[in-house]
């Protein structure tokens, strides 16, 4: 996993380089995310663990942060940062009665995307479709059933759908979404050891303000 984040890095400070290089166009965006988290786990083991116990996660917004290079009048290479949200999970199944926030935490997420936007340079509105690479992990993981919880790093692909809107030369709006792949193995030592497999498939929604420099 830390290879996964020597690449975004490597990637990423490729694309400044590239910029310096060039006279090609620099967008900023920020704006609020929607983490829908369509969240499903391979149920929760371990002894004692009544047989159907599962959890659930919930949704969370956060701020959202992105650099993107345009390599040319429609390709752009895009990393999106932001705020890591606190997601949180609540009990279901038989032991539904634990109630909500049985565990939480906040995942960093940095992702790198290659866009092609639509359309000719100085159009008002711009759609634009891209792919990429995530790299999650989570961090401050606190549970009110063990005391240590550890949840394994998640490499995987993004794709996304967006639409730019030109307000002038340089400010603009934006809106996409996106779909991640994210997958972590929890372990969770108390007085019993507890164990699953969250299958987060995250679905985003992004929307915000750009600057064009």
């Amino acid at each position: 996993m830390k290879t996964a984040l020597h690449l975004l890095a490597i990637a990423a400070g490729s694309t400044l380089i590239a910029g310096a290089a060039c006279a090609q166009a620099n967008v900023a965006k920020i704006g609020a995310i929607l983490y829908d988290s369509h969240s499903r786990t391979s149920g929760i083991q371990g002894i004692g663990v009544p047989p159907g116990a599962d959890a659930k996660v919930g949704d969370a917004t956060t701020l959202l942060l992105t650099y993107e290079r345009m390599v040319n009048k429609n390709l752009g290479v895009e990393l999106v940062l932001g705020v890591p949200p606190r997601i949180k999970a609540k009990a279901t199944g038989t032991v539904a009665f634990l109630g909500d926030d049985v565990l939480s935490a906040r995942n960093v997420a940095p992702t790198l995307l290659v866009n092609w936007h639509f359309g000719q340079e100085g159009d008002r509105i711009r759609p634009y479709l891209g792919a990429g690479i995530n790299y999650t992990r989570f961090t401050d993981i606190r549970s009110t059933l063990a005391p240590s919880v550890e949840m394994s790093d998640s490499v995987g692909p993004v794709v996304q759908a967006g639409l730019d809107i030109a307000i002038d030369k340089q400010w603009g709006l934006f809106a996409s979404i996106a779909k991640v792949k994210v997958k972590s193995d929890l372990v969770a030592v108390g007085a019993t050891v507890l164990t699953t497999t969250i299958d987060f498939r995250p679905v985003t929604y992004s929307v915000g303000l750009s600057y064009r420099f």
